[in-house]
C-alpha cells in the first residue's frame, strides 16, 4: 500500500505514460493503491514515436480502463515568431542573404505540424545528448501544463512518474516524493525496482508489454532517441526502415534553416559525442553495422539471432 498519508483534497494520481515498460508498471501501481476514479494517465505525443507505440498506448487504455490523455504541442506561434527573427535579426548578425532566402522559404510554407519536426526547424537543430530540449518542449512543458490544469479542477495533483534508480547516476538522486508546492508534487514508485520487478508487474496484470521490446529495443517512445545506442540503431534500420528515411528527410530540411546549411539527427564529426562521430542519419546507420571503432563491418550482428530482445523478450 502507499506510505503516503490520507490527504483530504480531491487529490488526482497523474500518471505519465509513455507507452514504455516503466511507465506502464507506474499506472499498474497506480490502480492497485487508489481508485480508479482517483486515477488519471497522460501520453506527450513527440511527433517521433513508432507507430507501434501509439497503438500500444491504446492498448494500455483499452487493458486498464483509465482514460490517457493525448498531448501534442502546437508550435504555430513560436514558428513566426522566429520566422520574424530570421528576416530581420540574421542580415544584423552577419548572415548571408541566400542563406536568410533558404531559411524563409521554409517557414514562409508555415507549420508541417508534426511537434519535434516544428520544433527542430525552429532551433535550427536537432537536439543531442548535451542539449536534449526536446525533453523539455515535446514532454515535460505539456505534462506540466496539463497538470496545472488538473489542480486548477481538483485542488491536487500528484505526478507519478515511472522512473528507476537503477536506470542512470542522475536517477539514482532522485527522491521517491517531491513536495513542488501549489497543490504539485510527484511520486516515483519504481524508483527501487529492477528491470525483472518492472516485467513481473506486466504479467501480474496479464499486460503484453511494448511489442518493440521483443524487436531489439532497449528504449521505446522516440524512434529514433537521440541517447539510442550502436545495436539499437542498427535493429531500427534492419526492422524499421521507413524510419530512417523520415529522419533522412527530416535533415534536409532542418538543415535548410541551418546556418551552415548542414543538420544531422546525430551529432556530426567535431560535436565532442564519442557515441556517434559520423554524421547523417545513412553514415550513422553503416557506422552501427561495424565493429573494432568502427573499423570492420561486424558480420555477427548482420542477421538477428534467434532472440534480439535486450530483456529475453523473444518474439
Amino acid at each position: 500500500m502507499s506510505d503516503k498519508p490520507d490527504n483530504t483534497s480531491d487529490e488526482i494520481k497523474l500518471v505519465s505514460v509513455s507507452g514504455g515498460k516503466d511507465s506502464t508498471a507506474t499506472l499498474l501501481v497506480a490502480l492497485e493503491q487508489h481508485p480508479a476514479d482517483e486515477v488519471c494517465a497522460a501520453f506527450a505525443d513527440t511527433g517521433n514515436e513508432h507507430e507501434a507505440t501509439y497503438d500500444y498506448v491504446r492498448y494500455i487504455e483499452q487493458a486498464t480502463g483509465v482514460t490517457i490523455k493525448w498531448l501534442r504541442q502546437d508550435f504555430a506561434e513560436w514558428w513566426w515568431q522566429r520566422r520574424k527573427y530570421v528576416a530581420e535579426k540574421w542580415p544584423d548578425k552577419g548572415v548571408d542573404a541566400s542563406t536568410i532566402a533558404r531559411a524563409l522559404a521554409v517557414y514562409d510554407k508555415g507549420p508541417f505540424g508534426n511537434p519535434y519536426l516544428d520544433l527542430c526547424v525552429i532551433k535550427n537543430r536537432f537536439p543531442s545528448r548535451r542539449a536534449q530540449f526536446c525533453t523539455q518542449f515535446l514532454k515535460t512543458e505539456p505534462l506540466t501544463e496539463h497538470a496545472l490544469e488538473l489542480i486548477d479542477e481538483h485542488g491536487a495533483v500528484e505526478s507519478w512518474q515511472g522512473v528507476r534508480a537503477d536506470e542512470s547516476p542522475n536517477r539514482a538522486k532522485l527522491p521517491a516524493r517531491e513536495d513542488v508546492g501549489g497543490g504539485y508534487s510527484i511520486y516515483r514508485p519504481i524508483l527501487t525496482w529492477n528491470v525483472d520487478q518492472v516485467f513481473e508487474q506486466h504479467r501480474k496484470h496479464g499486460i503484453t508489454p511494448n511489442p518493440l521490446y521483443s524487436q531489439g529495443m532497449g528504449r521505446v517512445g522516440c524512434m529514433p532517441c537521440v541517447n539510442a545506442n550502436k545495436a539499437e540503431i542498427r535493429q531500427i534500420a534492419k526492422r524499421f526502415p521507413q524510419h530512417i528515411d523520415r529522419i533522412e528527410e527530416w535533415e534536409s530540411i532542418v538543415g535548410l534553416v541551418s546556418k551552415r546549411n548542414n543538420a544531422t539527427f546525430f551529432p556530426a564529426p567535431g560535436e565532442n559525442d564519442t557515441a556517434h562521430e559520423r554524421g547523417n542519419i545513412r553514415q550513422v546507420v553503416e557506422w552501427s553495422k561495424t565493429t573494432f571503432g568502427g573499423k570492420q563491418r561486424d558480420l555477427l550482428n548482420m542477421e538477428a539471432l534467434a532472440c534480439s530482445s535486450a530483456y529475453g523478450l523473444c518474439e
